[in-house]
């Protein structure tokens, strides 16, 4: 380890001793709220105005719900990964991370089939409110997904390209990937359940 890597690694320990919560953690914590209270307001919405009428009618694609199975597993693979990196278990690490990888790239491809079985139930964009609010709800989470896989590749990069040591620096960024991911991994949980509520 170079010497700039062990100064970082001394000031964050510091950083930590000083706070009970990492700068960092709390800045994602802040952001994981407004996008809490984001995707509130839009459930919201959707029962005001599926109050006022003019209401399509449909079921939730089936895919929707082994996409929640999928999404699910990825959190776990994920927790096992942290484990690993904690141990220092360079093969079980790798092993699961790049499970968690492949899940959520799983998770987006399936999540797209289950829009394409939305429009082949005559449920297209633009045609009623209903369709138009589970398509924005889904895809504006989808593309939380998209954020936290590219969180994911960056440390599936670094868990083969760099000899696994368990640094401060290190594990603080796996444990942002790791309460983010569950974080979308939740809320997805909380949408599904929130519209199979609303058949």
């Amino acid at each position: 380890m170079s010497a700039v890597d062990t100064r970082v690694d001394q000031r964050m320990e510091a950083v930590t001793r000083r706070n009970k919560i990492h700068p960092h953690k709390m800045v994602l914590y802040i952001g994981i709220t407004s996008l809490v209270m984001m995707f509130i307001a839009l459930t919201s919405a959707y029962i005001v105005r599926r109050a006022s009428g003019n209401w399509l009618e449909f079921s939730i694609p089936g895919i929707f719900y082994i996409n929640t199975l999928v999404i699910l597993l990825s959190s776990l693979t994920l927790q096992l990964a942290y484990r690993a990196f904690k141990r220092e278990r360079s093969g079980a690490y790798r092993g699961w991370i790049t499970t968690t990888f492949v899940l959520g790239i799983a998770f987006l491809f399936l999540q797209y089939l289950g829009w394409e079985e939305l429009a082949a139930q005559g449920v297209p964009l633009k045609i009623n409110p209903a369709g138009d609010f589970v398509y924005s709800i889904s895809w504006l989470h989808a593309a939380h997904v998209v954020g936290g896989i590219a969180a994911l590749a960056v440390s599936l990069v670094l868990a083969y390209a760099i000899k696994l040591r368990r640094t401060p620096v290190r594990q603080l960024r796996l444990e942002l990937i790791m309460i983010y991911w569950h974080f979308v991994d939740g809320l997805w949980l909380y949408l599904i359940i929130f519209l199979s509520l609303q058949r």
